[in-house]
C-alpha cells in the first residue's frame, strides 16, 4: 500500500514533463499559425512562442543535447534548468510572455499561455512536495543519454 501511495506522489514531475511536450507542440503550431497575421505585436509574440518551443524541446528531451550540434553556452544554459524549481520558473517566464501577448489583441496564443502555466504548476507542485526530477525513458531520460557516449 505504501509503494502505491509513493508511486502516485512521484508522478507530478512526469505529468509536468508530458505537459511540457504538449506545450512545445502547441507553441510550435500556434507560433507558426499566428506569425502570418498583419498585427506587428502578435508577430513578435509568435516568434517568441516559436523560440519557446525549441527551448522546451531541448529542456524536456535531454538526448538532443548530445545529438544536435549546439554551442557550449547554450548547453550550459539548458542544463541549468534541471531541477523542478528551475523548470517551474522557466515555464512561468514563458507563460508570462504569452499572457502579455494579450495586450496586442486576442489570439490563439492564449492556449500556449494556459498550457505553459499548467506545466509550470505541475513542476512547482513536484518541487514543493520535495520530489526529484524524474524524466520519462521515452523522452531520453533515465540514463539513455549516457548510453550514447
Amino acid at each position: 500500500m505504501d509503494k502505491i501511495r509513493a508511486d502516485n506522489v512521484n508522478r507530478t514531475g512526469i505529468y509536468g514533463q508530458w505537459l511540457g511536450i504538449l506545450s512545445m507542440i502547441l507553441c510550435f503550431a500556434l507560433g507558426i499559425a499566428n506569425i502570418f497575421t498583419f498585427h506587428a505585436v502578435i508577430i513578435v509574440f509568435s516568434a517568441l512562442c516559436l523560440a519557446s518551443s525549441f527551448i522546451i524541446l531541448f529542456v524536456e528531451v535531454p538526448l538532443l543535447l548530445r545529438i544536435c550540434p549546439t554551442s557550449s553556452s547554450f548547453d550550459a544554459a539548458i542544463r541549468r534548468v534541471s531541477t523542478n524549481y528551475m523548470r517551474a520558473a522557466a515555464y512561468a517566464a514563458m507563460a508570462a510572455v504569452q499572457w502579455i501577448s494579450l495586450v496586442g489583441g486576442h489570439s490563439s496564443l492564449i492556449a500556449a499561455a494556459v498550457f505553459l502555466s499548467l506545466t509550470g504548476i505541475c513542476y512547482l507542485l513536484a518541487a514543493v512536495r520535495g520530489q526529484d526530477f524524474v524524466g520519462s525513458k521515452t523522452l531520453g531520460g533515465a540514463g539513455v543519454a549516457q548510453m550514447i557516449v
